[in-house]
């Protein structure tokens, strides 16, 4: 080890396609319900990026991959410095990949947790940046329906959706975002939501929630900052600030230089501690010890498989599987943001048809608890023309794309 080690960075053909061999594995961070998420580093750039990956099979299995795609698809056509912004998407036998802007400062919801302190000044900034991506996203008739502190990262300096559903209410459409924004806000600066709603909470339940309880401001807080939460918590959709300019008009913000807000010029209020891994250590423990496929290991298991192909001691998968794990291969989106100028693919608002918008969805096989499920359930987890998401018997459903949005403000923010 180490007696031939070069610190030359490696030299990569500039026509070859990125792909895993190109990134040094550092460490786990996250994880999700389908995904987990590590450190890495470009090995020819040395650029430190977030790489999430997702197994193949278990998003077949769970049905999730038509919103792989869509994330994807969405993703490759944005760039704002609020966002967590793509870089590269790439596969292998296993898994499907997204490199993206890495943000170390932790997620809000760690630092709720923490029991952080964010002051009203804090609190106004991430407000309006906040406003600024949104508006951004709104701008191409995107509704991100999953904004808590949980989406929204801090870089080094440095929203849970519900439509309200009035009478049952038709669905989503842009003022769900601006709710979200809200209820964050709310919570980062008391420590606790304004109502108590969790995802098993019966829709009936909420309903009533709405029409009998007061939402209670703090009378610490300044007049100003309750009277904006106040319109972003409206419960009349009709009636909430739900635009940019809704929200630069609101008085609180007379003084705000939103030229200095985009361009990350305003002190922070809050900065996270750069001695210290702003995230849960357990992730790294977890992919080094409990992980059956551990990523550090993968280029051996890709190669001992491969070896096993064709062979006797290969086992082959069911031929359903199978199917679903070719297609997925040949549909799936690469991306070098590198070698692409933004073309505006799938969220230039144009109104297309599904099909026109996302044409690999026709061809993606059904799993076969997607089939089970078919029957009466329409739920839309992501609506690019700014419709109304369906409900499925009634139920709210949580949101999806909790990648896009983000907070990158130099003292700020990112998802």
């Amino acid at each position: 080890m180490g007696g031939n080690h070069s610190h030359k960075p490696p030299v990569f053909d500039e026509n070859e396609e990125v792909n895993f061999d190109h990134f040094q594995i550092l460490r786990a961070i996250g994880k999700g319900s389908f995904g987990k998420v590590c450190i890495v580093q470009k090995r020819d750039t040395k650029k430190m990026y977030a790489m999430k990956y997702m197994n193949k099979q278990k998003c077949i299995e769970r049905d999730e991959v038509r919103n792989v795609f869509r994330e994807l698809q969405i993703m490759r056509g944005l760039d704002h410095p609020f966002l967590v912004n793509l870089w590269y998407s790439f596969q292998d036998e296993e898994d499907m990949f997204m490199v993206v802007d890495l943000l170390l400062g932790g997620d809000l919801r760690y630092h709720l947790q923490q029991n952080v302190h964010f002051t009203e000044g804090a609190v106004k900034l991430y407000i309006c940046e906040l406003a600024l991506a949104l508006e951004y996203l709104q701008r191409f008739h995107i509704i991100h329906r999953d904004i808590k502190p949980d989406n929204i990262l801090l870089d080094e300096h440095a929203p849970e959706v519900f439509q309200v559903y009035v009478e049952g209410g038709p669905g989503y459409s842009y003022p769900v975002d601006w709710w979200s924004l809200g209820i964050t806000a709310y919570e980062l600066l008391r420590g606790w939501r304004p109502y108590e709603i969790h995802s098993a909470t019966p829709i009936e339940e909420i309903l009533n929630m709405f029409k009998v309880e007061r939402v209670h401001y703090s009378s610490t807080w300044c007049k100003g900052m309750v009277a904006l939460l106040k319109k972003l918590l409206t419960k009349d959709p009709e009636s909430r600030l739900s635009s940019l300019g809704d929200v630069q008009s609101a008085p609180y913000l007379a003084d705000m230089n939103w030229d200095a807000v985009f361009e990350k010029a305003l002190t922070p209020g809050f900065v996270p501690s750069k001695g210290r891994l702003n995230c849960d250590p357990t992730f790294e423990l977890e992919e080094m010890i409990l992980e059956s496929r551990p990523l550090h290991k993968k280029k051996k298991r890709l190669a001992k498989n491969r070896s096993k192909d064709g062979t006797k001691d290969s086992c082959p998968l069911n031929g359903h599987l199978q199917q679903c794990l070719e297609t997925v291969r040949k549909e799936f989106i690469i991306f070098n943001r590198d070698k692409s100028r933004l073309d505006g693919i799938g969220v230039n608002g144009k109104s297309m048809g599904l099909e026109e918008r996302w044409p690999w969805e026709s061809s993606l096989p059904k799993s076969r608890s997607s089939l089970r499920r078919q029957q009466g359930q329409t739920s839309q987890l992501l609506d690019t023309e700014g419709r109304a998401g369906s409900q499925t018997q009634g139920k709210l459903q949580d949101g999806c794309n909790n990648n896009i949005l983000g907070h990158t403000c130099s003292r700020g923010c990112s998802s």
